[in-house]
């Protein structure tokens, strides 16, 4: 039997049901029934068709794992339990493979996950899509773009630690291959108010925060901030402390975000300047002062915040204090100037935040959609996330402009879901050749009119207020609602005509109610018309363009003098209005999938469901409604493969394969069941049940099948193990006997060989004690006569040794009485001549003791190897004087040779070169001894490794001798000349230091002498053999810093070339040849200008005159 594919399908171990549109019965009560059931058993995600309703469940779920990511990887949609990545999977699918743009709108009330659900399909979308250099670098782009969006839109909320404070979508586009280009993200409304005012329990824009308690000491101290939250006013402190959240950790990820997305350094640091921009405006304060013509004005109170704003901003500081203190409006041709009084001051410094703020933001947005915009200009495909704020209903009237705004989208968004849904819905009907019925809901195009109307409407009502001459104020914006709206059936106020709310205590008289799809709102009217207007001041917009800060200055460029525009800016409403119609514009060009994300509590805590909160979210966000539309036709529909699949073991036709088409194996099987014709209908791909009835009943009939097979398996299963065991004991028990039989016979086999070797040891061992017996015998004899015979030999051999020791003892005694004898007459006849030579030996003995003496207390006390090492041990007796001295010059000659003999050839020649510079100038140049201890190194230049002097080294061929820079003294004016001074084996050259052009040569056969000073100089002069060729424009006068050197080694040069010796002339004045004249060199001794440096100067014709220090 071949084995059975087992797939796993959204109806397997359904806790609940994981689709709503199969909820028996569909009401309120079994809707959140069903939520709570799923979310109490961490299952978060359920459908609505292709909807998907997400509960954020305030903890870390461990269903996003990357195994997770490829379980739903190119899986149909209903073939795996409800999940994000299975809606954002079949979004990539359909953008990737059918071509079709793609919208995902994710919607729902602060706190629900709806950032968290963007980021889950952005990287369920990166992990699926390709891999590659450049496709990894955008992924990463589009990724980190959201850690710089969360940090300056995000805020903390008593609802959400992380809510989004203004609406956000990205189109992510793709190329053909489904590999990301690029993205572009659009911002809607930025609650720029937070910026000056937060609610109680709420926080400011994270990156304030984050900028204080991440920033270095070096950096705050640059933006001209403290780490102390309470040092500024637009920083609320109840909350500034959030439990989980770093925010020092949290500033480290935005600034490495912001490289990696592309931010340069200079505009980081511009972005920070700005923010700290941002929070010093709120330390600003005023105090009121009266003019002369009893006008109220403001002055500001410590201008040591103006001071440091302008330093940051590089505004002049007289021009932003004149603007926070007079306002300038400008009519055709006049202009007139008012005063501010202290309100309007601090009106004029928040709009300025409010605007810098919301400005920097819309900046960011325009700067990452540059890193991250597609580099090519090849068709895309686009993939929208939509991440905007759900239905915002607050309490005890709380409800403003900002609320109107953010639930007119989402009525727009309802609007456009209703449809999308419907039009989807029909054209599946169509293509599938099934019959569509016409499906009855509400359409809240009234409640969008109501309030969009170009006419009538209240956003054109409230900008035609706006823009109204005469006193504007909040109560006349509400009149004029009351006189325009006041029929209309979503519109209900205290002061309209109609009289059937005059007596509601529930509805204030300064506030309106709107009846939108989600319920009843009422929204207080006071703020409005401010609101809407977001009006700047036109001097502060000047201040601002004025900034040396780049940034600042781009922020604002209708501060341009040369572009004023008397023209009143678009209000916040119609921008917003634009903006959304630009958006519902794009959404309907693309193929919609929803996220409805629902907060199951208003504690942000783990397993709380509270029934009653989320019954208000279903409520406005439609969900009941998507249900009844979506089961007004058919409830289910599945494709013919599947369903095949899951309920072929219900017939047997189809049990357990089908071999036609699958469409034909379903008829057979639903016949076969027979289930009514009117509860299902057969399309083209597709089967489509009516009513969940008939599913449910086919999920009963299938469990109870699925059991049936269950115990038939577990039946053929236990038969085939019995036998297998049954079978597998008797193969053992044949084993089993075979291995005893066999053990027995080797038992028996063992014990008949052990015997053998028993019996085999035995003779042995007596056949060989009955040798060793015999061989013991044969030995006791041998070793009987061996004895006999030694102590025969040994009785003779003693015998002998007595009478030699006798013999021996006898010629000994005669030897030593000849001794003896011999001895005394010895003595007797040289008695005699002692008493005469005793002196003699005496004095003999004793010098030679002495000299022995001396010789070894020398050895002890020898000086140093040292050649210089004067020291010498003193003479101990006079007589050993010229001894003493003779060995002082042996042992100096002695150590100096040893010294000698551990010169390298190179090291000999230096000193060869020293010594023959000693006998030249020894006690005749004062110059000498400075020069002694410095080591003559010739090649001062290195030539050879400077690639300035390369064309000057291919020029000469031979050996350099010595290269250096000397100055050669004018002959005209006594003026030097830096000239390089190059030494050969046979010519002397001089060469410009600049080019490296030779200038002279001159062969060492005509240089004739070489005259020089006595004194501390560097002065000498090389003449040249008259009548040569190098001699034709005189002889030459050099300073160097090397003179000693320079002469030696021309001196050697020449001796070694020439075999003559080059006269060395020292004297304070001689003569030298220049040109056809003899000029007299003298050498005088005074104080110079320029310190001990020796100067040279032209007396006349015949005398130059050189001045020693």
């Amino acid at each position: 039997m071949a084995k059975m594919e087992v797939k796993s399908s959204l109806l397997d171990n359904m806790i609940g049901v994981g689709d709503m549109v199969l909820l028996e019965p569909l009401n309120e009560e079994t809707f959140i029934g069903n939520l709570k059931k799923r979310f109490d058993h961490n299952e978060i995600y359920t459908y609505i068709g292709s909807v998907v309703i997400s509960v954020n469940p305030y903890r870390s779920l461990p269903i996003y794992s990357p195994e997770k990511v490829e379980d739903y990887r190119n899986r149909n949609f209903y073939e795996l339990s409800p999940h994000i990545f299975a809606l954002s999977d079949e979004a990539y699918r359909s953008l990737r493979d059918q071509d079709k743009d793609q919208c995902i709108l994710i919607t729902g009330e602060s706190g629900a996950g709806k950032t968290e659900a963007s980021k889950l399909v952005m990287s369920y979308v990166a992990a699926v899509c390709g891999k590659g250099a450049e496709v990894n670098e955008v992924k990463e782009q589009l990724l980190q773009s959201n850690p710089v969006l969360e940090a300056f839109g995000n805020a903390k909320t008593v609802r959400n630690d992380n809510s989004s404070r203004f609406g956000k979508y990205m189109d992510i586009e793709f190329d053909f291959k489904g590999d990301p280009l690029g993205g572009v993200i659009s911002n809607y409304l930025l609650e720029k108010s937070r910026v000056v005012k937060q609610p109680r329990g709420e926080r400011n824009f994270h990156v304030f925060y984050q900028l204080l308690s991440g920033a270095s000491e070096e950096l705050l101290q640059k933006l001209k901030l403290e780490r102390d939250f309470s040092r500024y006013n637009y920083l609320s402190l109840d909350s500034a402390k959030v439990n989980g959240v770093d925010d020092a950790a949290n500033f480290r990820t935005v600034r490495n975000a912001m490289q990696i997305v592309g931010f340069t350094d200079h505009e980081t640091e511009s972005v920070l300047e700005v923010v700290a921009a941002v929070l010093k405006l709120g330390n600003i304060e005023f105090k009121p002062e009266s003019r002369v013509n009893g006008l109220d004005e403001s002055k500001i109170k410590d201008k040591n915040e103006l001071k440091e704003i302008c330093e940051l901003t590089s505004i002049d500081q007289l021009v932003l204090e004149r603007a926070f203190s007079f306002r300038t409006v400008e009519a055709k041709q006049e202009k007139v100037s008012t005063t501010l009084n202290v309100a309007q001051a601090y009106y004029a410094r928040d709009a300025l935040a409010k605007n810098l703020y919301s400005r920097l933001f819309s900046w960011l947005v325009n700067r990452i959609n540059e890193s991250i915009k597609a580099q090519t200009k090849v068709r895309k495909k686009v993939m929208g996330v939509l991440d905007i704020y759900g239905f915002e209903i607050f309490e005890n009237a709380d409800n403003s402009f900002e609320q109107f705004i953010i639930n007119y989208c989402n009525e727009k968004l309802q609007q456009i879901f209703i449809e999308l849904t419907l039009k989807e819905e029909q054209e599946e009907y169509i293509r599938e050749d099934i019959e569509w019925t016409h499906i009855e809901y509400f359409n809240n195009a009234i409640i969008c009119d109501l309030i969009e109307n170009n006419t009538n409407g209240i956003l054109a009502m409230l900008d035609e207020e706006c823009l109204r001459p005469g006193t504007v104020t909040d109560e006349t914006f509400l009149e004029k609602l009351n006189q325009v709206c006041a029929t209309h059936q979503h519109f209900e106020s205290r002061m309209s005509k109609c009289s059937r709310f005059l007596n509601d205590t529930t509805l204030p008289h300064s506030c309106f109610r709107i009846q939108h799809y989600a319920g009843k709102v009422l929204y207080q009217v006071e703020g409005f018309v401010d609101k809407n207007n977001d009006l700047l001041y036109r001097d502060l917009s000047q201040a601002m363009w004025k900034a040396g800060h780049v940034l600042i200055k781009s922020l604002f460029p209708e501060g341009n003098p040369a572009k004023v525009n008397l023209k009143r800016p678009p209000t916040a409403g119609s921008q917003f209005k634009a903006s959304v119609a630009t958006l519902m514009k794009n959404l309907q060009t693309k193929n919609p999938n929803y996220i409805r994300c629902i907060k199951p509590n208003d504690k942000k805590a783990a397993h709380i469901f509270n029934e009653s909160l989320v019954c208000h979210q279903i409520r406005y966000l439609g969900l009941l409604e998507n249900v009844r539309v979506r089961r007004a036709g058919y409830a289910f529909r599945q494709a013919y493969e599947p369903c095949l699949e899951r309920y072929k073991m219900l017939c047997k036709q189809t049990w357990p394969h089908w071999k036609g088409p699958a469409r034909s194996g379903v008829e057979v099987l639903f016949n076969e069941l027979e289930i009514p014709m009117e509860e299902y209908s057969f399309g083209r791909s597709k089967i489509f049940i009516r009513n969940p009835r008939t599913l449910f009943q086919l999920e009963d009939i299938r469990k109870q099948r699925l059991e049936d097979l269950a115990t038939l398996i577990q039946k053929i299963y236990r038969g085939w193990k019995c036998r297998t065991h049954f079978l597998l004991m008797k193969k053992s028990q044949v084993v089993i006997a075979a291995w005893c039989r066999r053990y027995a016979q080797q038992k028996r086999y063992q014990k008949i060989k052990s015997s053998a070797l028993v019996i085999q040891s035995y003779i042995r061992g007596w056949k060989a004690r009955k040798l060793l017996r015999e061989l013991k015998h044969q030995k006791r004899c041998k070793e009987a006569a061996t004895t006999i015979a030694a102590y025969w030999h040994g009785t003779q051999a003693r015998r002998e040794l007595k009478r030699l020791k006798e013999e021996a003892r006898r010629k000994h005694a005669v030897a030593v009485i000849w001794a003896y004898w011999l001895g005394l007459k010895v003595r007797r006849e040289y008695r005699k001549f002692f008493r005469a030579n005793a002196g003699k030996k005496i004095y003999e003995f004793t010098l030679q003791r002495i000299v022995q003496k001396y010789f070894l207390e020398m050895k002890n006390k020898m000086p140093s190897l040292s050649p210089i090492d004067k020291n010498w041990p003193p003479r101990p007796y006079l007589f050993l004087d010229s001894t003493h001295k003779e060995l002082k010059r042996i042992f100096h000659l002695w150590r100096c040779k040893k010294y000698r003999d551990q010169f390298t050839d190179q090291q000999k020649l230096i000193y060869e070169e020293k010594l023959e510079a000693s006998e030249l100038f020894k006690d005749k140049k004062a110059l000498y001894p400075s020069s002694v201890g410095q080591p003559f190194q010739g090649a001062y230049l290195e030539i050879n490794k400077n690639p300035k002097y390369k064309k000057l080294k291919d020029a000469i061929e031979e050996k350099i001798i010595i290269a250096e820079v000397v100055n050669k003294i004018n002959r005209a004016n006594g003026k030097s000349t830096s000239r390089i001074f190059l030494l050969t084996n046979n010519n002397l050259l001089l060469a410009d230091q600049k080019s490296g052009q030779i200038k002279s040569e001159v062969p060492l056969v005509d240089v004739t002498k070489v005259s020089m000073s006595s004194q501390n100089d560097g002065f000498f002069a090389v003449h040249l053999k008259e009548g040569s060729e190098a001699a034709s424009k005189g002889d030459f006068l050099f300073s160097s810093d090397h003179l000693i050197e320079m002469a030696t080694k021309l001196y050697r040069t020449t001796l070694s070339q020439t075999n003559q010796k080059l006269n060395i002339e020292i004297s304070d004045e001689f003569l030298v040849q220049f040109r056809q004249d003899k000029v007299c060199v003298k050498f005088i001794q005074g104080a110079q200008k320029n310190g001990s440096v020796p100067t040279c100067k032209r007396k006349n014709n015949r005398l130059l005159e050189v001045a020693v220090p």
